[in-house]
């Protein structure tokens, strides 16, 4: 397989993901046109040949390969060729749903990009108007799109779910259902290789596949990108603060990375009672192990959903003398009345910013709001997708701790200096 252009590749994006699939598939091809230039600078050097000589080379391999035959002209400088497979959607006056693809795809290893907690109106065929998609909607559209791959001959299925659906029901204390595992049952019994997704709630649930592959990815550098752009890493009086239990090891790595102290919150809850929203929450009090006083407070967390604990969190560490409250998370859905709640919130100064990734989409009214910080994910997805791809390995990115410990070093002791781009950070040598 040419480790220059993408055989057999293909990318699908699922309804309502073809923004974050359209930059994906942006960095994909960026990716591949510099792999050629660094190729092509050394095989030019080694083998003693003109650019001109080894194009022809490379597109040669590539005709032979080629299921088609080759009409026209040799193209005189290097294309990525597109791997975007169509598919068209389908939703039925009965509620049912229907995936149809458009294009050949026997043969392809295919990548279903697909955002399945998109809670923004989605054009899709049988409806005149953009219609609200629930998360089980969602669901059943990439079931249907995972069938129809299958049936068309697809040699491989890897799902690219930034939000691992039901992942917060991942145990239960009752007769409840173990839904986060049940999804990853149903998906490795319809066959599909893998699963790759960003800071799943609990890695318990990769214990449910026996087939399946799960890869997790997390956003701790893109974050710390955007964070860098807010605080001085050299701040003494920075804190980090772990919003609850669950969260310890999240905020541990970001305080041993930042040489800074962490503390905790702990909270009782009544577990008889459902969390609605901020002001209907099943808190009933919290304590802080540490000092937050005139600090400014760094708090991780995997998601937001309606924010209610987060929100609660946030005012404690107010009352507690917090300076500044800066938050990163990885999934910020802002579900019910969230935004609501968290624009009355920064109003009050309650916090400062949020940092959260385009995992989730979010129209540009949101992605605007002055407290609101994205960071871009896109490219370590692009990245996994080319290394998977080509079968290399994917330790650089799956654990980046060692790089990112060396980064905030050198960003102390040079405090002046920006952070490196993402081509330092994610080297494409081979490892």
């Amino acid at each position: 397989m040419s480790i220059v252009k993408p055989h057999k590749l293909g990318i699908i994006a699922g309804p309502g993901s073809e923004y974050f699939t359209g930059k994906v598939v942006k960095h994909l091809r960026r990716l591949y046109l510099d792999r050629y230039e660094k190729l092509s600078a050394a095989l030019e050097k080694r083998h003693d040949m003109t650019p001109e000589q080894l194009l022809d080379v490379v597109t040669l391999n590539d005709d032979l390969i080629s299921k088609k035959i080759p009409r026209g002209r040799r193209p005189k400088i290097y294309t990525c060729p597109d791997f975007e497979i169509p598919v068209k959607y389908t939703r039925f006056a009965n509620g049912e749903e229907k995936a149809e693809i458009l294009q050949a795809v026997r043969g392809l290893r295919l990548f279903i990009i697909y955002d399945v907690t998109n809670q923004y109106p989605v054009q899709i065929a049988g409806s005149d108007e953009p219609v609200v998609l629930s998360i089980n909607d969602h669901l059943m559209f990439l079931f249907t799109t995972v069938d129809a791959l299958r049936i068309a001959g697809a040699d491989g299925i890897t799902l690219v779910l930034p939000a691992y659906p039901y992942a917060r029901q991942h145990k239960k204390s009752g007769r409840e259902a173990l839904t986060a595992a049940l999804f990853g049952r149903m998906c490795e019994n319809m066959g599909v290789e893998r699963i790759i997704t960003l800071d799943i709630h609990s890695r318990e649930i990769e214990n449910c596949f026996s087939t399946t592959h799960l890869e997790n990815l997390h956003a701790s550098y893109q974050a710390l990108i955007q964070l860098h752009k807010l605080i001085d890493f050299n701040d003494p009086n920075l804190v980090v603060v772990s919003p609850d239990t669950g969260a310890v090891q999240r905020n541990k790595f970001y305080a041993e990375a930042l040489h800074r102290p962490l503390a905790m919150l702990y909270k009782e809850r009544d577990y008889s009672i459902v969390s609605k929203d901020a002001k209907h929450s099943n808190i009933k009090s919290i304590s802080l192990l540490g000092d937050v006083k005139d600090k400014t407070v760094l708090m991780a967390d995997d998601m937001i959903g309606t924010g209610g604990t987060l929100l609660i969190a946030m005012r404690k560490l107010k009352e507690l003398g917090a300076k500044k409250i800066i938050c990163l998370v990885s999934l910020p859905f802002f579900n019910g009345s969230a935004r609501e709640d968290f624009d009355q919130a920064y109003k009050e100064e309650v916090f400062f910013r949020i940092i959260g990734t385009n995992a989730v989409y979010h129209d540009q009214t949101f992605t605007d709001k002055e407290w609101f910080i994205q960071a871009d994910v896109t490219e370590l997805f692009a990245r996994v997708i080319s290394r998977l791809h080509h079968g290399r390995p994917l330790s650089p990115l799956l654990d980046n701790r060692q790089f990112i410990h060396r980064l905030i070093d050198n960003s102390q002791a040079n405090p002046q200096a920006p952070l490196p781009g993402s081509k330092v950070a994610y080297s494409d040598r081979d490892d």
